[in-house]
C-alpha cells in the first residue's frame, strides 16, 4: 500500500493570472498545491479555493496533478462552465507540457499508446491494463540533454487520463524526475518537486469566439 502524501501546500501569495475576461480566468498553478479540495479539512486549502477568494462564482473545468505546476483554466459562469467542457469532452482544447524525466530518450520522437486504469490497491496510482484499461495516448518530443544524461521532452497528450504522463514516461523507461509514485529510487531525486509543467494550452474562446494561446515557461 502507498503510504499517505503529507499535504503541505505552498504559501498563498496571490494568483498568477495568465488571461481573464468576464467568462474565464486562466491562472499557473504552483506545484505541491492540490486543484480542488481533497478529504479532510486540512485539504481543503487548493487553487479553487484561492480563486474563489477573488472570484466567488469561479468553477473548475479540469484539474492538474497537485506536484503538476503550470496552465489551468476555471469558468466564471455557469454558461462558461459547459461550453469550456464541452470543449474538452470534444478534445478542442490543446495542452502541451513540458517536463526533465530521467536518463536519455532512445527516439527523439514518439507516440505512446498504453491503456491505463486505477491500481486500486495502490492509489493513487493508475497502471497500464491491456484488458480493462482506456485508451491512453501521448506524444513526446526530445528538446535537449543535459549534462547528468537526462532528457528535457515535450509531451503532447491526446487523451487526459489521470497521471497518463507520468505513467507513459516511466513505462517508456524515462520516468519524470522528483516522481515519488512512479519513479525508482536513483531517478527520484530526493527533495526535487515533480519535474513536470503544464507550459502551453490553446483554444477557440467559446463565448467570444476568439484563438486564445496561453504559454507559461516552467520555472526548470
Amino acid at each position: 500500500m502507498i503510504q499517505p502524501i503529507v499535504y503541505n501546500p505552498p504559501d498563498h501569495n496571490g494568483l498568477h493570472v495568465l488571461y481573464r475576461d468576464d467568462h474565464l480566468i486562466i491562472v499557473n498553478k504552483p506545484p505541491g498545491l492540490l486543484s480542488v479540495p481533497g478529504r479532510g479539512i486540512e485539504k481543503s486549502d487548493c487553487l479553487l479555493s484561492r480563486v474563489r477568494l477573488e472570484y466567488p462564482d469561479a468553477d473548475i473545468v479540469h484539474r492538474l496533478d497537485m506536484p503538476t505546476s503550470g496552465i489551468i483554466i476555471f469558468a466564471l459562469t455557469s454558461e462558461a462552465q459547459r461550453a469550456l467542457s464541452m470543449l474538452f469532452e470534444k478534445k478542442d482544447i490543446h495542452k502541451q507540457y513540458i517536463a526533465r524525466v530521467f536518463g536519455e530518450l532512445d527516439s527523439h520522437k514518439g507516440v505512446i499508446n498504453l491503456p491505463l486504469i486505477a491500481d486500486w490497491p495502490n492509489r493513487p496510482r493508475q497502471k497500464i491494463d491491456f484488458m480493462d484499461g482506456k485508451p491512453s495516448k501521448t506524444s513526446y518530443q526530445l528538446i535537449s540533454t543535459d549534462n547528468d544524461g537526462n532528457s528535457l521532452v515535450k509531451l503532447i497528450p491526446t487523451t487526459g487520463r489521470s497521471h497518463q504522463l507520468r505513467v507513459h514516461m516511466a513505462a517508456l523507461g524515462n520516468p519524470i524526475l522528483g516522481d515519488t509514485l512512479y519513479a525508482t529510487d536513483e531517478s527520484r531525486e530526493a527533495g526535487t518537486r515533480l519535474l513536470l509543467h503544464a507550459e502551453k494550452i490553446s483554444f477557440i474562446h467559446p463565448i467570444r469566439n476568439i484563438e486564445i494561446n496561453i504559454n507559461c515557461p516552467a520555472e526548470f
